[in-house]
């Protein structure tokens, strides 16, 4: 796998949070899942379901609907009108087992919905399916923002990650930095050695600045032309300097 600047990750297990209020459910669920690798967290209701999922964004939720202090569909509205959370595929695991029911959960933008007694295998097909389609979405989201000649983000995720940075920086009350960059003389390098060359120039400053980034919630991407970004979240005024 590879992170937004093209660096190697190591592969990681799937996350699975399974937010239900019925202890027999949770652990049949957990155990059936961490047989197949699976990285399984747990809630018990509604509210600790919104924390965990914010504190250690998982792959897939599994949720039910009944539960006490607030219900799975308040839960699923909450989880989409959040920035952060809202791409994370949603699976109803429930008892209701009425169409309209499975309407209001499919409307919210749950992505499958499963009705209780449920085939723990048949569950974890589905949670897979719903994983490579989301790597799919995934990939699509990505290629359309980087930069066409540096491979690098660009302006539109630029901006996506400033408003992401800003607002999880007004949470935490940390500093947040930016640096804009700009190449001198880059017309007169163009005029005089073709666009060709200046192009190859581009690509090689993304790549050099690129390499100068050490923390993977830095964000350099290209503005616009012979213009830079570099976003660094948690980063004082010294530490940009």
């Amino acid at each position: 796998m590879f992170d937004f600047f093209g660096l190697k990750k190591k592969t990681r297990k799937t996350k699975i949070l399974v937010v239900d209020d019925e202890p027999n459910i949770v652990q049949t669920l957990k155990d059936r899942l961490e047989m197949n690798d699976f990285e399984v967290a747990v809630a018990h209701n509604g509210s600790d379901g919104l924390k965990v999922a914010a504190e250690d964004i998982p792959d897939v939720i599994l949720l039910d609907v009944i539960m006490p202090d607030m219900d799975g569909y308040e839960v699923c509205r909450t989880l989409k009108a959040d920035p952060t959370l809202r791409d994370i595929p949603i699976i109803f695991i429930t008892a209701m087992c009425m169409q309209e029911d499975e309407a209001i959960g499919l409307e919210l933008g749950a992505v499958d919905y499963i009705t209780k007694p449920f085939n723990p295998t048949i569950v974890r097909l589905r949670i897979r399916n719903q994983i490579e389609l989301k790597r799919q979405r995934d990939l699509l989201a990505r290629l359309s923002h980087l930069d066409g000649l540096t491979g690098i983000p660009n302006r539109r995720a630029l901006n996506e990650a400033m408003d992401r940075e800003w607002r999880r920086g007004s949470r935490s009350l940390k500093p947040l930095s930016l640096l804009m960059m700009d190449i001198d003389y880059f017309k007169a390098y163009n005029d005089s050695c073709g666009h060709l060359a200046g192009d190859d120039c581009l690509r090689t400053i993304a790549g050099c600045l690129k390499g100068q980034l050490g923390r993977a919630a830095d964000v350099l991407g290209r503005y616009g032309g012979e213009e830079f970004v570099a976003l660094l979240p948690e980063t004082d005024e010294e530490g940009a300097l």
